[in-house]
């Protein structure tokens, strides 16, 4: 049985929608990064498909500064791949922890379509830093395709299916640069959920059959490498549209799912500590953040969610799921910033 207390580094989300600049209704880098902190999240990667999207140094450059000015934790941003700015990525590539490439029609502006100019843009990218892919079904294996022949250090986004995480396990087994994350929300939900939720429960990928999450968690302690939210907050207004766009918040629910988990014997505390710290600053090469810690009471039993969420959509597709393990206290860099789900400073 676990002790009453344990203590847990700040934790490291890698794929995470902040809204800014652009979408600020459904999010914010203030929101965003106390939802953050209320969730055991200290370090956040955003990702670059704003309006505009950030395929530019300087459009970049902007939003960074906004974000290390708005948030309370550590946030840093991707920049994004774009056709049409292939010349701008010898700059950005000195400045941002990773590149995040659309390959799949989820955000048009930064879709980059045929192997030449996918080619181009790997080509173009140094060969120590990460390419974030957006890859569903047979993208992933172009994706390993590229990896394999311009030996580019690939990190695969929101892996879902059965076949994608088994393709995934063989390029690992035969040495290939390639690391992978899953979200929270494919491995506790099924398609079937997805019928219950309705549009709150629409996201890309889609949720999957049961097949799908049993092979996911069978690969929790090999294959997959993170465990990543995807937190992509709209309005429940929006959600509840004739034309409700796809996604799903989650940085307050991913880790007292987690914690859910371990409790279960679904992997052990360890096992979470490498896929929600330890892995993501290694791939992505992130400096260790001083004086930084999440205590969590790993026997607390409650339903989700138990406090006020702070991200701006309200909302949860887990809320009246039964969890165990709280989180009691977050403190960064010195300062105790949550209690009890509470923000006590900003």
């Amino acid at each position: 049985m676990p002790k009453k207390t344990l203590i847990l580094p700040g934790l490291i989300d890698v794929h995470v929608h902040l809204r800014e600049p652009g979408g600020e209704h459904k999010e914010d880098f203030f929101t965003g990064s106390q939802s953050a902190l209320a969730g055991g999240i200290t370090t956040v990667m955003a990702m670059p498909n704003t309006y505009p999207p950030l395929v530019t140094f300087d459009q970049w450059s902007i939003a960074q500064q906004t974000a290390d000015r708005k948030s309370l934790c550590d946030v840093f941003l991707y920049a994004g791949a774009s056709s049409e700015h292939i010349n701008e990525l010898a700059r950005l590539q000195t400045a941002v922890p990773a590149l995040k490439l659309y390959m799949d029609q989820t955000y048009g502006p930064l879709r980059v379509q045929g192997l030449a100019q996918l080619m181009a843009v790997a080509r173009a990218w140094h060969p120590d830093k990460i390419i974030a892919v957006h890859a569903e079904g047979e993208s992933v294996a172009v994706a390993i395709a590229l990896s394999a022949a311009l030996n580019r250090r690939v990190h695969l986004c929101h892996i879902s299916r059965k076949e994608e995480i088994e393709l995934i396990a063989a390029a690992k087994a035969n040495g290939l640069p390639i690391t992978c994350e899953v979200t929270p929300h494919h491995l506790f939900l099924t398609e079937a959920d997805a019928q219950r939720l309705g549009s709150l429960g629409d996201m890309r990928p889609l949720l999957a059959e049961q097949r799908d999450v049993d092979a996911l968690w069978e690969h929790i302690n090999t294959t997959i490498d993170c465990i990543a939210s995807d937190h992509a907050p709209h309005t429940l207004e929006e959600k509840q549209s004739d034309n409700p766009p796809p996604g799903v918040p989650g940085l307050e629910s991913s880790l007292p799912l987690m914690l859910t988990a371990a409790a279960q014997g679904r992997l052990t505390y360890e096992r979470l500590i490498e896929l929600m710290y330890h892995n993501p600053r290694r791939i992505f090469s992130l400096s260790k953040q001083s004086e930084t810690w999440v205590e969590v009471d790993p026997l607390a039993r409650y339903t989700f969610p138990d406090h006020p969420l702070y991200t701006k959509c309200g909302w949860s597709p887990f809320e009246g799921m039964d969890m165990q393990g709280h989180i009691r206290r977050v403190v960064f860099k010195g300062k105790e910033f949550v209690r009890d789900g509470i923000i006590r400073h900003s």
